[in-house]
């Protein structure tokens, strides 16, 4: 080594600098260096961070949902699928069933309660296979695909309803837009498989979706999935609507009148569970709907109010929870856990540090703080989420 060779100096013994203008500048450059690290880190978290807490829950549920199939005996659903009037048309696959009949066979009470497992939803066409849960509440949509309590089951007469998100939460309605007119959604429940055939696909506003998701027709069996569009954003909502495709279904049955709200309840909330993400909004529109949302009400072939037949679940009333009209720091109780938790990021850089410097090596404060660090960061993020407007 040549003698004029400078030795490089440890971090901890080299003199602390002048507190002047540099020094100031120097500390606020690193505070918003840290300050955007930490900003990717939680986008990375709304992206994929968010995906660990439903795969975890979907795997539990779907568990569930295996044991209830087991559990349910087939008898009772035999029983009453003699005798049905239904009748397809050679050139639709729809169902048509007469509302005045009194042949098929009525579901049993829904009982179930909110985050609970009902189906096992099977998009093949977008590789798509995930169980859906009662409800579509901030938190039943953290679990998976949520259906609207106030729609009947799939596999009933009516327009069964189901929403999803698109971006965080393990993105189950990623690839929605992706789905063709044609193409199968396969639902598994308690009472047999139904398979449904796309109709059709449009972009509505949220205000706008009262029209897409209450039944129109008692006497067929619909699906409705509902997302938020463009990717990235809840701006608008991507709805794709399928029908029952009798011959590859199990008998249809009407929803139990314990399922059917209030009929004077005709009003429609004005948003629908779209996507939490928090990140930045995407200027590219989803360009494979195949309808505007100018001629959404026309397409449906009637307006947003949709009437109530014998036998038939109402409209989504009023009384539907409206998600995503929570704003700002709406669930107070996660703000005692931000300030523990932001709290307890601070311990452990400042006890990493402490363990550096007596080490005299900057690398061992790395070593030591990083795995910490990052296991109380992912639960700081977790309640720093729940302080966000759900559709922001």
């Amino acid at each position: 080594m040549p003698v004029n060779a400078r030795r490089r100096v440890p971090y901890f013994e080299r003199p602390a600098p002048p507190h002047d203008w540099r020094w100031n500048v120097s500390i606020i450059g690193r505070s918003l260096i840290t300050l955007g690290l930490l900003m990717f880190a939680f986008v990375a978290y709304q992206l994929w961070g968010t995906g660990i807490q439903t795969a975890r829950a979907q795997a539990d549920l779907t568990s569930k949902f295996q044991q209830q199939l087991q559990s349910t005996s087939t008898s009772g659903s035999t029983t009453t699928s003699t005798s049905t009037s239904i009748t397809a048309e050679p050139s639709d696959t729809t169902i048509e069933v007469s509302t005045t009949s009194s042949t098929i066979p009525v579901a049993p009470p829904n009982a179930l309660a909110e985050g609970e497992p009902v189906a096992i939803l099977r998009i093949p066409s977008i590789d798509l296979t995930k169980t859906v849960v009662e409800g579509v509440g901030v938190n039943d949509l953290k679990q998976g695909p949520g259906h609207f309590a106030e729609t009947p089951l799939p596999g009933q007469l009516g327009n069964a309803a189901i929403a999803g998100h698109r971006t965080t939460y393990g993105e189950p309605f990623r690839n929605l837009d992706q789905v063709r007119i044609g193409d199968t959604i396969q639902v598994d429940t308690l009472a047999g498989t139904f398979t449904y055939a796309v109709t059709n696909m449009l972009v509505v506003n949220p205000s706008e979706y009262g029209s897409v998701i209450p039944t129109k027709d008692p006497t067929k069996a619909t699906l409705t999935l509902a997302t938020c569009t463009p990717v990235y954003t809840s701006r608008q909502r991507l709805i794709v609507q399928a029908d029952l495709v009798v011959d590859q279904s199990a008998p249809v049955m009407r929803p139990s009148s314990a399922t059917v709200p209030d009929p004077t309840a005709t009003t429609m909330p004005s948003t629908l569970p779209g996507d939490t993400d928090n990140t930045a909004t995407d200027a590219t529109d989803v360009t494979d709907a195949t309808t505007d949302t100018d001629t959404d009400t026309t397409d449906t072939g009637t307006t947003d109010t949709a009437t109530t037949a014998p036998g038939a679940t109402a409209p989504v009333g009023a009384e539907v929870s409206d998600t995503f009209s929570q704003g700002w720091f709406s669930d107070s109780g996660a703000i005692p856990w931000v300030i523990v938790y932001g709290l307890l990021l601070a311990a452990v850089a400042i006890g990493a540090y402490q363990v550096g410097r007596r080490s005299g090596r900057l690398w061992v404060a790395f070593v030591v703080g990083f795995v910490p660090f990052v296991v109380v960061l992912y639960f700081f993020f977790e309640n720093v989420n729940r302080l966000l407007p759900p559709g922001l």
